[in-house]
């Protein structure tokens, strides 16, 4: 599989469009460049950016892609202390001069600081930097628990205490407490990578106090002066939404969604966003970070909604509620892996999170205005059936907010920042008299594996049955080599080896195996095709019922007969209402009917139409139907 690519929009940058190699000679709108040939022809081509494309480097191409969560915890500590001490030298904050200075301060040679630079352009991801594998030493960089328990104890009781100890201290006391133990002590490099891995603030409060650290780095009041030009800067929060939605078959209530949302700060345009059944957590927060950083045009296209939403790329910073989903470590490497820079927002400072809520809340107000909404409130609500109401579903809630999102809210005057978030966001990228415009952002070509970058995975040893997820089978031919594999340098025990699945919660129908030789992702289905695709909260919630009715022993028949029973159950419900409905309408017409033949009485019987006419009076009674 192809790494992430990227298509940077630039004057003068080199891009692939219908079959061709152009230059971009001129930007001209967030949707559209124009394109010189690289054959030195003059016959210019206006071309939308969302059909360009990377010119495909051959030294990428040859380079395997690595995934994020089969990186090695002392490995992604290796990369990241060298993408420390090159960063500088990739940003242009130091001279060329100096870059010999660097290497001698990091006892390297500057060959090594070239290569390390080299290797980083390529990708601009900080997996390129990971250490090489070498040949049968796989494993054997894994620390025991016993070394990890004495690392961790010895950075706290020696170094992120008020003494303020040197890093070289902390060493000493690892090697004394393995000497003790009797165990092999780790390189000093492991010990220094785990103390540069702790952040500034987290050391400036252990080492000088919360007070020092609180004036170093707690925000003034409305500081976001770094939120200087689009995608400096997201907020992302989620919030439970103001709507009853209905199932894509039957039509029948299921329940309130969530949303995750994130804003651009800079110019308060909506930059992505997820709706699912389940709470907040690493899915929904990573789905919503892909959605903001990819482009919009295929998103528009699956959603059927005309219109513009040229959000995309990578941020630079985003601002988050202080939630566990940023705590995990898929997450967090998914951000350093794109050079992401998480910050999170401060206990009981609600002006940290300002835009976004104002965001959630306009939007929460538009849902009112819909059928199946609950309203902010139960006085709001009063006698409004919200369940009876309920009309859309999660696709058709997600069609109504993206229209929402880009043919209103994008257009309209926003009093923050005294016009439309679409014409900030435009002066941002293109500047202005006031503003020196940031350029259009490199767009991800690559979709696919930057979604599954942001995913969690699960860790499953390979049976001759393939794998069990959730008490579901799921097999490929590309398992078979890995069937009751053993991990390499487990000696005697014979400890069996474990491989990386991801799924997307919308079609748990196909989960994706990570091949660590091929270093490629494969679509591995259901063992037994014949079972129907199902969502994540359709599995949940088939659990659930089995858990009420007290079967101790879950297993795939007893899902997918749940799944058909609810099914069953779904559509019984729905013919019952129908009927009822019927049956309804039908004494509303005759009751209608006879009280029209009462009021206007004469001495012949008038005859009653058994069959409804296309036109005529009968108009109200439809009416009535709708209401019932």
């Amino acid at each position: 599989m192809a790494m992430v690519e990227k298509v940077k929009i630039a004057p003068g940058e080199k891009v692939a469009y219908a079959g061709n190699t152009f230059y971009i000679k001129r930007l001209l709108d967030l949707q559209t460049v124009l394109l010189e040939p690289t054959n030195g022809s003059t016959n210019y081509v206006r071309a939308e950016i969302k059909f360009l494309a990377p010119v495909s480097d051959l030294e990428n191409q040859q380079r395997k892609e690595v995934d994020l969560s089969s990186i090695h915890e002392d490995d992604w500590l290796v990369a990241q202390n060298r993408y420390a001490i090159i960063r500088p030298i990739i940003t242009g904050e130091v001279s060329p001069g100096e870059v010999n200075a660097i290497a001698k301060a990091a006892a390297l040679h500057i060959s090594t600081i070239y290569r390390w630079i080299e290797r980083y352009n390529q990708t601009g991801k900080i997996s390129s930097l990971v250490p090489s594998e070498k040949s049968g030493g796989k494993g054997k960089s894994r620390l025991s628990s016993e070394i990890e328990a004495i690392i961790q104890a010895s950075i706290e009781e020696v170094y992120l205490n008020r003494q303020r100890k040197s890093i070289k201290k902390v060493v000493e006391e690892v090697m004394m407490r393995c000497k003790n133990a009797s165990i092999k002590p780790p390189h000093p490099n492991t010990i220094q990578y785990r103390i540069r891995t702790i952040s500034e603030e987290e050391k400036l409060k252990q080492r000088y106090g919360a007070s020092r650290a609180k004036e170093v780095f707690e925000p003034t009041a409305g500081r976001y002066s770094e939120a200087a030009f689009p995608y400096s800067v997201i907020q992302i929060d989620h919030t439970k939404v103001d709507i009853i939605l209905v199932d894509e078959h039957h039509r029948q209530p299921i329940g309130r969604p969530w949303i995750t949302v994130a804003i651009d700060v800079f110019s308060r345009m909506v930059a992505g966003f997820y709706v699912s059944f389940d709470p907040p957590g690493a899915i929904g927060t990573g789905m919503c970070l892909a959605h903001a950083i990819l482009p919009k045009e295929m998103w528009l296209a699956e959603h059927e909604v005309t219109g513009d939403w040229p959000c995309w790329g990578v941020m630079r910073t985003i601002h988050a509620d202080n939630a566990k989903e940023f705590r995990g470590n898929m997450l967090r490497k998914a951000a350093e892996e794109y050079g992401i820079n998480l910050e999170w927002r401060p206990v009981k400072e609600p002006r940290w999170g300002g835009h976004i809520e104002r965001l959630v809340g306009t939007l929460m107000n538009e849902t009112h205005t819909l059928p199946g909404t609950t309203f902010s409130n139960p006085n709001q609500r009063k006698d409004y059936d919200s369940e009876k109401m309920a009309a859309l579903t999660l696709f058709e809630f997600e069609k109504w907010l993206t229209t929402f999102i880009v043919n209103v809210y994008h257009n309209k005057v926003h009093k923050g920042i005294g016009t439309s978030p679409l014409a900030l966001y435009n002066e941002g990228v293109f500047g202005s008299p006031k503003q020196v415009g940031s350029g259009l952002p490199e767009r991800i070509f690559n979709e696919r594996k930057l979604n599954l970058d942001f995913l969690p995975y699960v860790e499953r040893t390979i049976q001759d049955y393939g794998v069990i997820i959730d008490h579901i089978q799921y097999y490929h031919g590309v398992l078979r080599k890995w069937i009751n594999a053993i991990e390499r340098g487990s000696g005697k025990a014979r400890v069996k080896r474990k491989f990386i699945f991801k799924r997307d919660p919308r079609d748990i129908s196909v989960v994706y195996f990570y091949d660590p030789e091929i270093k490629e992702y494969f679509e591995i289905p259901y063992r037994n095709t014949a079972h129907p695709p199902i969502t994540i909260w359709e599995y949940r919630e088939i659990e659930r019922k089995l858990a009420e009715e007290g079967k101790a022993n879950i297993d795939e028949a007893a899902i997918f007969e749940g799944y058909e029973k609810l099914k069953e159950l779904e559509a019984a419900a729905v013919n019952k209402t129908q009927v009822t409905r019927r049956l309804k309408n039908t004494v509303k017409r005759t009751e209608s009917l006879s009280k029209s033949v009462k009021s206007n009485f004469q001495e012949d019987e008038p005859q009653i139409e058994t069959e409804e006419p296309s036109n005529g009076p009968i108009k109200p009674f439809d009416d009535l139907d709708n209401n019932i």
